[in-house]
């Protein structure tokens, strides 16, 4: 399952030429241009940046450790990471093969 926005480069038509020819096995959601509502790894990149905002890194190596210290500390976070997947109205759907829009 793949997640994408509307950004020009994710339509073009080498692209579309791919999805179509392995829907088999791949399954595209097309989101609007920017919808951070509707994307959970938006939530994700949030809390990262949050952690790092005011880190005075020396060099691109910092940055990078500092990214991956505080994904590590957020996969061991579920409630975390449901909560940034609950933000979307979106639910896991465990029985069938993803994501499907909450019933209110």
């Amino acid at each position: 399952m793949l997640v994408w926005d509307n950004m020009r480069m994710h339509l073009v038509a080498p692209l579309q030429e791919f999805f179509e020819a392995n829907a088999a096995w791949i399954t595209v959601f097309q989101l609007p241009t920017y919808a951070p509502d509707l994307n959970p790894q938006e939530g994700i990149w949030s809390l990262v940046k949050r952690d790092i905002g005011n880190l005075a890194a020396a060099d691109l190596g910092q940055i990078t450790r500092a990214v991956k210290r505080k994904l590590k500390m957020l996969q061991y976070q579920p409630a975390v990471i449901d909560g940034c997947l609950a933000g979307t109205g979106l639910v896991l759907d465990h029985e069938g093969d993803g994501c499907q829009e909450q019933s209110e």
